[in-house]
C-alpha cells in the first residue's frame, strides 16, 4: 500500500445552494505517493495544490472519496492525532509557524504538547536544527532571523515532531533567491540523507525538475504526471495550461521549432549548455 492514497477526492469551500453546482477546488484527484518519495505539484493559482495538500495531514476533509495515510483514513477523527504525528505540513509565511521568542523553544513546541519527556524533547530538538543547519542559531530570536532562516526553524519545528513526511505549501514563495536555495538544499537534504517523504507544492519549475516525480494540476484535476524529464517535455501541453517551463525546456523547444535536431529536452542549466555543445557540433 502507498504512504499516501488520494482516492476520488471532491472538495468545494461553497456550499450548493438551490441544487445549483459549485466549483471544486479539487475536482476527483486520485494519486498516490510511495515512501520514500520526493513528489512535487504545480499548478497556477486557484488550481487547487494547496487545497489538495491541507487535506494530506487532515487540516482539510474530503465531501466525497478518501485520503488514507500510511493506511489511515483522515475522515476518523480518532485518528487524527496518528495523521498529524505521520504527515507535517509547513504553510508558506513561516511567521505564521513561529510561536516562542527563542529558537529552541520553538521547534520544542511541537513536541512538548505530545507530551514527549523533556530529556527526548532536548535530543529531538538538537537533532531537528542540526538537520536544517540551524543549531548555532538555537539561542537567538526567530524575528531576527532571515525568511529563509525562518523557513527552515518552521521544518525544524515539524522535524521534532518525527513525521514520515514533511508537506510543504509553497514554502518559498516569499523568499528571496538565498533563501529559496538554503530552504530546497534542507528538502533535497531530509529526503536523500534521512529517506524522508516529501511533498514540495511550488510555482517555480526550478525547483520541481528536483524531484523524482511532478505532478501538474488544473481547474482542481491532475493534468498530468511523471518525471521532470516526461512532464516538461510537453511544453504546448503545459502553455495551453498556462504553465511556465523550466528556462532551459523553453530555450530547447525554440530552438527545435526552428529546426535544430534535440532528443532530449534540458531541463537543467548543465543540460542546457551540454544540449548546445552537442547541437553545435
Amino acid at each position: 500500500m502507498s504512504f499516501i492514497s488520494i482516492q476520488d477526492v471532491f472538495f468545494s469551500y461553497e456550499q450548493a445552494e438551490d441544487g445549483k453546482p459549485v466549483q471544486n477546488a479539487v475536482d476527483g484527484v486520485s494519486l498516490n505517493v510511495e515512501k520514500g518519495e520526493f513528489v512535487a505539484i504545480i499548478g497556477h493559482n486557484g488550481c487547487g495544490k494547496s487545497t489538495l495538500a491541507k487535506h494530506l495531514n487532515a487540516m482539510l476533509l474530503p465531501d466525497s472519496g478518501k485520503v488514507l495515510i500510511d493506511g489511515d483514513d483522515t475522515s476518523l477523527e480518532e485518528k487524527t492525532f496518528d495523521i498529524r504525528e505521520k504527515v507535517g505540513l509547513v504553510l508558506q509565511n513561516p511567521d505564521n509557524q513561529l510561536v516562542a521568542s527563542i529558537v529552541e523553544e520553538d521547534v520544542a513546541f511541537g513536541p512538548e504538547n505530545l507530551g514527549v519527556e523533556p530529556a527526548e524533547i532536548r535530543r529531538r530538538v538538537d537533532e531537528a536544527l542540526k538537520a536544517v543547519d540551524m543549531y548555532e542559531y538555537r539561542t537567538h530570536a526567530p524575528f531576527k532571523l532571515s525568511g529563509g532562516q525562518k523557513q527552515r526553524v518552521a521544518i525544524a519545528g515539524i522535524l521534532a515532531i518525527q513525521p514520515q513526511c514533511i508537506v510543504l505549501d509553497e514554502p518559498t514563495a516569499m523568499l528571496d533567491p538565498n533563501g529559496r536555495e538554503e530552504v530546497i538544499s534542507t528538502l533535497l537534504k531530509l529526503n536523500r540523507e534521512k529517506k524522508m517523504t516529501v511533498v514540495l507544492i511550488t510555482h517555480y519549475m526550478d525547483e520541481a525538475v528536483l524531484a523524482d516525480r511532478v505532478v501538474v494540476m488544473d481547474g482542481g484535476k491532475v493534468l498530468t504526471q511523471g518525471t521532470p524529464e516526461e512532464v516538461f517535455s510537453q511544453v504546448e501541453l503545459l502553455k495551453k495550461h498556462r504553465l511556465d517551463v523550466p528556462q532551459s525546456a523553453e530555450l530547447a523547444y525554440r530552438l527545435k521549432g526552428c529546426g535544430l535536431k534535440i532528443d532530449n529536452i534540458p531541463l537543467t542549466q548543465a543540460d542546457c549548455v551540454a544540449m548546445l555543445r552537442e547541437a553545435m557540433r
